[in-house]
């Protein structure tokens, strides 16, 4: 099921930033979208807290890299205030599953959880 409610395409575009070259190089930008309780289970099995995520995300210079691909965006409205997205990336030749939860908060909509999920072909 997928929904396209304002509560939704509001998660969608936060994704979207997050997913940009140019913020995931800013540690304020990627900051400004991650919930202080964000944590991830990232497609390397590795558990990423907010630290942790701006941290190697700032670190990263991968100027020669792909952008990052995104296929079949979809997403529901499970509770007042709480998103489910999922959707595939494909980067630099590397494919995965992806499922994130966006909660707003007072200072707007934040990325409280990510998973993913590498797949083959």
């Amino acid at each position: 099921m997928s929904d396209r409610s304002p509560a939704v395409e509001t998660a969608v575009a936060g994704e979207l930033r997050l997913l940009d070259p140019e913020v995931r190089a800013s540690p304020e930008l990627v900051g400004a979208l991650l919930h202080p309780e964000f944590h991830e289970f990232g497609a390397s099995g590795r558990h990423w807290d907010r630290t942790s995520v701006i941290a190697a995300l700032a670190g990263a210079t991968d100027e020669g890299a792909e952008r990052i691909v995104v296929a079949g965006m979809k997403g529901v409205e499970l509770a007042p205030g709480l998103v489910h997205l999922t959707f595939d990336t494909e980067h630099n030749g590397s494919r995965a599953h992806r499922s994130s939860l966006w909660r707003r908060t007072p200072s707007g909509w934040l990325l409280y959880f990510h998973q993913a999920t590498p797949f083959a072909g």
